[in-house]
């Protein structure tokens, strides 16, 4: 399979303006994003709207490609920049991964994971999950949860938990049944990902502000592969705060 990974990064991000060039141990957030991305894949891309992250990734040698800053979501930009890649490199790639610019301790093991699923020919899209250990976590709205349906495919992604479980007190819920987490990696198959960003947002999508609900309305199937690794993401100043302290 030939495989490209592509992190999406923007400047303007209304928690974090700049969050992708933020200094973490000496490196930048998005320069500890594609080493870590580098480890396993041989074709890495970080696709910006930003002259200012493409000036610092041009000088660092790392491939990177200017779209639109007209997208909603890294899913489209990831889009346009594939196309631009493949015309760019006079080749054609099958699969294409995404991954999260504000992840940079992301681990090789997950990425190797997610896209695993892809030797089954018939796989278009794969994530990973969580498994969720505690009460505090299934209840965070800023941590969507997933559903998943006996042949490892996703049937719901949620920011409540669901399924709800009657007669049991909520503190225990966690306990009682396998809540699993979403954690924001993807790989596509290239055709599927044109197809996935053709469409028009759905009212699930709108509902929840989750746009893989679009694809799951439109009849798409996202093969899941849990993971037991925490991902560390960088959202906040805050967040940002609690890694320097950590000194990872």
């Amino acid at each position: 399979m030939k495989i490209v990974a592509i992190i999406p990064a923007r400047y303007a991000s209304s928690r974090f303006p700049g969050k992708p060039l933020v200094n973490i141990a000496g490196k930048s957030m998005i320069q500890r994003v594609y080493e870590q991305t580098s480890l396993v894949f041989d074709r890495v891309y970080v696709a910006t709207d930003d002259e200012r992250i493409y000036t610092h990734l041009c000088n660092l040698s790392y491939n990177v490609v200017l779209t639109a800053n007209s997208h909603q979501s890294g899913t489209d930009r990831i889009a346009e920049a594939i196309d631009i890649i493949t015309k760019n490199e006079h080749q054609s790639f099958e699969i294409v991964v995404n991954v999260q610019g504000d992840e940079p301790f992301i681990q090789p093991e997950q990425l190797k994971k997610v896209v695993q699923p892809f030797y089954n020919s018939e796989t278009q899209i794969s994530t990973l999950i969580k498994k969720i250990t505690t009460e505090e976590e299934l209840f965070d709205i800023n941590k969507p949860k997933v559903v998943v349906d006996n042949f490892g495919k996703a049937i719901y992604f949620s920011r409540h938990p669901i399924p709800f479980l009657r007669n049991s007190e909520k503190k225990f819920w966690h306990l009682q049944h396998n809540y699993y987490k979403h954690i924001g990696l993807y790989a596509y198959k290239t055709e599927i990902l044109k197809q996935i960003t053709a469409l028009s947002p759905s009212k699930l999508e709108l509902a929840e502000s989750l746009e893989q609900l679009r694809w799951i309305q439109n009849g798409y199937m996202i093969t899941v592969v849990e993971t037991d690794i925490e991902t560390i993401s960088i959202d906040t100043p805050d967040d940002l705060s609690k890694i320097n302290e950590l000194n990872i």
